[in-house]
């Protein structure tokens, strides 16, 4: 079993900008499929960003331009730098590496 440790949410107002991270507790590999998702209330997970096993990198559309995925094996961590944030971020947002899930941590945009 893999532990992965979120943190880096919180509230910002709409334009602000927020860095996720995700630490696992083993070392990350270019093979893993790793990503972030997030669920509103009310709404389905969805698939925020990505790395794909080919190493390519996927980005929903509606954060394409804004949001920016990045890994660092050193430290077994996983970013999602958050740019232009819009109160429709809004959401739990959930690490995901082959497998395993983080616990989620609370994005909140909001004037």
């Amino acid at each position: 079993q893999v532990q992965l440790v979120e943190s880096g949410g919180g509230s910002v107002q709409p334009g602000g900008s927020l860095r996720l991270s995700c630490t696992a507790s083993r070392r990350i590999f270019s093979i893993d499929v790793m990503g972030w998702y997030r669920q509103a209330p009310g709404k389905q997970r969805e698939l925020v960003a990505s790395f794909t096993v080919g190493g390519r990198i996927n980005y929903a559309d509606s954060v394409k331009g804004r949001f920016t995925i990045s890994r660092d094996g050193a430290k077994n961590t996983v970013y999602l730098q958050m740019n232009s944030l819009k109160p429709e971020d809004t959401a739990v947002y959930y690490c995901y590496i082959t497998g395993n899930w983080g616990q989620g941590t609370q994005v909140t945009v909001s004037s």
